[in-house]
Order: C-alpha cells, then structure tokens, then sequence
C-alpha cells in the first residue's frame, strides 16, 4: 500500500468519536488532579472559577493550533516551521522534544509514586511496570489503539465518576484552605496554572487533527473534550486537597476509601496519558532527524525516560509548567496571526527573523510577568501583546 493510499485510509477511520475518547484520556491524568491541589489556598469558590478562566483561554489557544494543522494536513512541528522558517521551526521542534521527553518523565515518576503509596512493592518496580505498559501500547500501535483506547477510557470515567461521588458527597467545598499545601497563591498565578495544562498540548495537538476527515468538527470535539474532562480533573484535586487537607494523592484517595480502585486508575490514567507524549516525542524527533523511525524513536524515549524516572526525584513541577508557557504561549501567538490573518500557509524561508524576535519579546514578558503576576494570569496578556506586535512588524512595513 503506498502512502497516499495509507493516509486516506487513516483519514477514514478517525472519526470524532475517536477525537473525543483520546483527548478525555488524555485529560484523565495524575499531573491535572495534582496541578488542582495547588489551587487548594484559595479556597473553593475562587479556586473553581480560576479553573474555569484558565481552561477557557487555554481551550480558545488549543482550538485554534489544532485547526491549523487540521486544514493543512500537517503534524504541529510542520505547521510551527511555516511561521518561523524552516530552520527556525527546529528551535521549536527541539523545545517541544524537551518538554515531551520531560513530561513522559514525569507522569511515570508521578504514578509510580502514587500507586506505591497504595500498594508498596517499591517505586522503581512500579515505574518499570507503567514504562512496559506504555512499551507495550506504543508497539501495538494504530491496529488496536481505537479499541483498546475506548475500554480504557470508558474505565477511567466510571472510577472518575466514583472518585468524584466519593469526594463531593462528603462537602469539600465547604473547606476554606489547606494545611499542607503551599501557603499563598495570588489569584493570577491559579489561572495561569490552570492555562497551562492545555498549553502544553499545543505542540501536539496537530499530530492528531491532521488525520481528520472534517476539521473543524474533529478540533471541536477534541477541544470541548479535553477542556471539560481537564478542569474536572483539576476540581477534584482541589476539592480532594481541601477536604483530606494533605496533597499526597496517595494518601487522599486511602482517605478517600479508594485504595485499589485509586490504584487503577492512577495506572490506566497515566498510561493513556503518557502514551500521547510519548507518540508525540517521536514525531517530533522525525522533523528533527527524518531518518528515524517515529515508533522506534517514542519506545526508546520512554525506555529512557523510565530509567530517569527510577533515579531522579521529580516532585515539584511548577518551574517546569511556567517553563512550558512561556515558550508556547508567544509561539502560539504568532501561529494564529500568520494562519488566520496574514494568510501564511507554507514554509517560505529558512530563518523567519521577524517573527523569531517577535517570540523571544513574548518569551521575556511572560517571565516578567511571573515576577509581577496580573490577576488574569500571564498567558492571555502576552498572546494579545504578541499577536498585536506580530501583526505590525509583518504589515507595517509593506505599506
């Protein structure tokens, strides 16, 4: 079969049914319901609707680069490289690399550690055992990825379902604050972690949507199902922080009464998860080193990114969230307006000088920003600076 026959097929058999099974899974994670608990300082109320904010910019951002790379038939990184160049895209390419291999690293750290608070055969073992599983997913690969996605999701939304019951039948929103959980958190900085979430995906999201048979509807139902399953994983986290009053998911889902059915899903939801970064690793390797095989190069990542998670604690992931922000909130910026506005569809030049000074300004402000938090957070103040700046160093000029 040649590969114009191989992509239609492809094409054919991702339907929006599909689109939607793989984003809620790949919202059903440790590192969302962990990234709630961090928002248990402002209490319930205040800490449920910087969710909501954050998701709905993050969600906004998600929807837009996903479209991009639907309508042109193009994975993320190849759309990235017809705003910043040819060579220029490798820069991006690189980060986001950086950030998936960082990512695989952490999920199988963050359920290893997590589910050997439940059943303590040793983290390292347990690290090993979800690195094989997401092993094993990567090689089966497209055959039965459909499938065996649809039971797995369908399993992590029924324990969701139980987690959530379990948790909000017990009044967690009445609890104020936490005990254990970072002392202070400015209302800014609670939205900006909850943008972040989807932020992170906009290096991927087009490594998905390229293959869909109708693109609008495909980032449609990708976006609404990601953003929906994401921020309720964030409300659980918060209203499981401010009711056990510890941020140890270990210990709040024993508290809880769900030590084996806590077990699971920690198991299933980082595998799902994982799996996308890992997928996406090797994608984005190929438009670094096209030689490489795509499978081969995600199973020898996680392979990797295991004995990482084995050896080195990673248990504060906040630097590395703002990190993620401030490298593809600007980057995303610019996208939208040379898409949308300026009409810039293909690969033009090697260096795209403009819009590369243009990013490193949007780069800096968000790390400005972070020392002076604004109560809107930092993402949306440095998107519509960039866009703005992007638009009038590529119009400007010609007039």
């Amino acid at each position: 079969m040649d590969s114009a026959q191989t992509t239609h097929q492809t094409r054919s058999q991702t339907t929006s049914g599909h689109y939607a099974l793989l984003w809620a899974g790949a919202a059903v994670s440790i590192a969302e319901i962990l990234t709630g608990t961090y928002l248990a300082p402002l209490g319930w109320e205040r800490g449920l609707l910087a969710i909501v904010i954050g998701h709905m910019i993050g969600g906004l951002l998600f929807f837009l680069v996903g479209y991009i790379g639907a309508t042109q038939r193009k994975s993320a990184m190849e759309t990235v490289k017809g705003s910043f160049g040819f060579h220029g895209g490798m820069l991006f390419a690189l980060l986001n690399l950086v950030q998936l291999v960082g990512w695989t690293a952490i999920m199988i750290y963050d359920g290893a550690l997590a589910v050997n608070g439940i059943w303590a055969i040793g983290q390292a073992a347990w690290c090993g055992v979800i690195g094989a599983l997401i092993v094993l997913w990567l090689w089966m690969g497209n055959r039965f990825f459909g499938k065996i996605n649809a039971l797995a999701v369908a399993g992590l939304f029924i324990l969701t379902l139980i987690l959530s019951f379990k948790l909000f039948k017990l009044g967690a929103g009445d609890v104020a604050a936490t005990k254990d959980v970072a002392a202070a958190m400015s209302f800014g900085a609670a939205v900006e972690l909850a943008v972040i979430m989807p932020l992170s995906w906009l290096p991927l999201v087009s490594d998905y949507t390229r293959n869909a048979q109708r693109p609008l509807q495909a980032t449609l139902v990708s976006t609404v199902s990601y953003g929906v399953m994401s921020a309720w994983m964030y409300a659980i986290g918060l209203g499981m922080a401010l009711y056990t009053q510890t941020s140890d998911f270990a210990q709040m889902l024993l508290q809880l009464g769900l030590g084996m059915t806590g077990l699971l899903l920690i198991v299933l939801a980082t595998v799902t998860t994982t799996f996308l970064d890992a997928y996406s690793a090797g994608v984005s390797g190929v438009s670094l080193w096209q030689k490489l095989p795509e499978k081969g190069l995600a199973i020898g990542i996680t392979l990797i990114c295991t004995i990482a998670a084995m050896l080195f604690p990673m248990d504060d992931i906040t630097e590395f969230l703002y990190f993620l922000g401030s490298v593809f909130a600007p980057m995303a910026a610019i996208q939208i307006v040379d898409f949308f506005i300026l009409k810039n569809t293909g690969i033009k030049q090697r260096f795209n000088v403009k819009n590369l000074i243009v990013w490193a300004i949007g780069f800096c402000l968000y790390r400005y920003w972070l020392a002076h938090p604004l109560d809107i957070g930092n993402t949306l103040p440095v998107i519509m600076v960039t866009m703005l700046l992007c638009f009038l160093v590529n119009v400007v000029p010609k007039k």
